[in-house]
């Protein structure tokens, strides 16, 4: 609990810390805080204590590696963001509502109780519903941030509608008596509860982008500014997995059978759809966003396979797909300083204007696509091989025919970078881009190269 604490005390401190014009404390004081939420989930470890506050939330080894994961991929960001929120002007408002919507990320990372899920995902989304729009003269940016808020405001009233059906059926918001209603009831549950999982599954799947509930993305990820795009498709994808796994994993798993299939025909268009939208895209942007999508396919599998082994892999997914991500976006963050374009135009020539951020790109691209010797590799293994116990065959080709279609458009941004010249300027990247891709780049390749040092940490 002194993480959610901390997070929602640093989140004031910075704002006035912009109030007062100290916008040269607002990076280190935020760092520092980071640090100081990661020591209190650290601590957290070993504890033996159960739901706190009459079961509102739970600090368990699993909300404890996610919201550690969330923060983590959060401080890269921050430490990207030196030099990139300057330009905009306000500074403090973008940081703190940064660690605001952190803050629900950890919530719904660790609730126990679906007044808790709810209230983590909104303060989550309602912070970023600011965030998306912030340029107020940048058209894209107000288009995307009303799409954003108009989607997000309908996928709620699924999601209130589904809780408000389970608690009509059990009589309460907490996870373990929902799960004792199942198991106390295997032949008598009620139609309301069976409605509630369908509006839940609407609600959840809105927040991971998965189709066909995935409408918002590509405009959205395409209006923000890319730092905020880069949390979206990092921390908010990671953090709303977590939530959907916990409930599915934990209170509805005796009804495995009924929600299933509705994943599984989910997880199908979501691979198809991303995957050839993403195919047609001239903009990288654009490409990274309908890869998000397809993405949220794969980490699927964790839900359809749910088994021992779900939460491992959907951390060693969301690991592997948050640091190649991050090198993306920030690759992009540079090349359009230099060129003005998001398109995939204006990474040619990039192997030869700066040889170590091409690597880098290179590096992510090949993680994104699942090639060996990457971290992307090693989750897209696990997700398979989940799949593969519980005897999902189809879905497991369709899934490697989606990877084989992944791979010519990650591609495309590789040869326009080493095979296609260019007469634009050499490429000019700061200590904390330098520090933040070596960091990324060197722990995608540990982990593709020795994935025994992930595997035995989770």
């Amino acid at each position: 609990m002194g993480a959610i604490i901390t997070l929602s005390i640093l989140a004031l401190v910075v704002l006035y810390l912009g109030l007062f014009k100290v916008k040269s404390m607002l990076l280190p004081v935020s760092i520092l805080g980071f640090l100081v939420a990661i020591g209190f989930l650290w601590d957290d470890w070993n504890s033996t204590s159960g739901p706190l506050y009459s079961g509102m939330v739970h600090f368990d080894h699993y909300a404890i590696v996610f919201s550690i994961l969330c923060i983590a991929v959060t401080l890269c960001i921050f430490v990207v963001s030196k030099g990139y929120f300057d330009q905009e002007g306000q500074v403090a408002e973008y940081y703190s509502l940064l660690i605001f919507s952190l803050t629900g990320a950890v919530l719904v990372n660790s609730y126990h109780n679906f007044s808790m899920l709810f209230l983590g995902i909104e303060i989550m989304s309602v912070a970023l519903y600011i965030l998306v729009g912030i340029r107020k003269r940048d058209k894209a940016s107000n288009e995307a941030a009303l799409k954003y808020f108009i989607m997000g405001a309908f996928s709620t009233g699924f999601l209130l509608f589904g809780i408000a059906l389970l608690y009509g059926a059990t009589g309460s918001f907490d996870l373990s008596e929902v799960k004792e209603y199942v198991v106390n009831n295997p032949q008598s549950i009620s139609p309301l509860f069976y409605g509630g999982i369908l509006f839940l599954i609407v609600g959840l799947t809105f927040k991971v982008g998965a189709v066909p509930f995935h409408f918002w993305t590509p405009d959205v990820y395409e209006g923000a500014p890319i730092l905020i795009t880069s949390y979206m498709s990092t921390v908010v994808k990671v953090a709303s997995f977590a939530g959907l796994l916990r409930l599915f994993s934990y209170s509805l798993l005796p009804l495995q059978d009924f929600w299933t299939p509705v994943f599984l025909v989910i997880a199908i268009l979501t691979l198809f759809v991303g995957n050839i939208s993403a195919l047609m895209q001239s903009s990288f942007k654009r490409m990274l966003a309908y890869s998000s999508v397809s993405h949220a396919g794969y980490m699927l599998f964790a839900i359809i396979a749910v088994g021992a082994t779900s939460a491992n892999s959907i951390f060693a997914y969301g690991l592997a797909y948050s640091l190649a991500t991050i090198v993306a976006f920030t690759g992009l963050i540079l090349v359009k300083k230099t060129t003005g374009s998001e398109h995939f135009e204006a990474f040619n020539g990039l192997g030869k204007r700066n040889p170590m951020l091409a690597f880098a790109i290179t590096v992510a691209m090949l993680s994104l696509a699942g090639i060996p010797l990457t971290a992307g590799f090693i989750g897209k293994f696990m997700m398979f091989s989940s799949v593969m116990e519980n005897y999902h065959i189809v879905l497991l080709v369709l899934a490697v025919v989606n990877a084989a279609i992944a791979v010519y458009y990650y591609l495309k941004v590789v040869v326009a970078m080493y095979f296609r010249d260019s007469e634009e300027s050499c490429v000019n990247v700061q200590w904390n881009y330098s520090l933040v891709l070596f960091l990324a780049v060197v722990l995608t390749i540990i982990i593709g190269v020795y994935p025994d040092c992930l595997l035995k940490l989770i």
